[in-house]
């Protein structure tokens, strides 16, 4: 199973349409849900997401990802359950 991209940083940038968490569009959130999305499709989208964050973003979005892959919880909601 992929996990979702999803950091819980749930804004989206009105220019881009992108989140500001995670990169994703509204519809890469409805593909992501999608029973029928092929891990392909997840993997493929996770790079094309880190296309779209640049600088700070991209790596706090690196940190907290890998953070919620290993451990099941973004560090945006490991901070808010203390």
């Amino acid at each position: 199973m992929i996990v979702s991209p999803c950091i819980s940083i749930c804004k989206t940038d009105p220019l881009t349409g992108f989140c500001y968490g995670c990169g994703r569009s509204s519809n890469d959130k409805k593909m992501w849900k999608d029973d029928k999305t092929s891990d392909d499709w997840k993997k493929n989208n996770l790079l094309e997401l880190q296309k779209r964050l640049n600088g700070w973003q991209l790596e706090s979005f690196k940190e907290s990802y890998q953070h919620k892959v290993k451990n099941g919880i973004s560090l945006f909601n490991k901070k808010n359950q203390k």
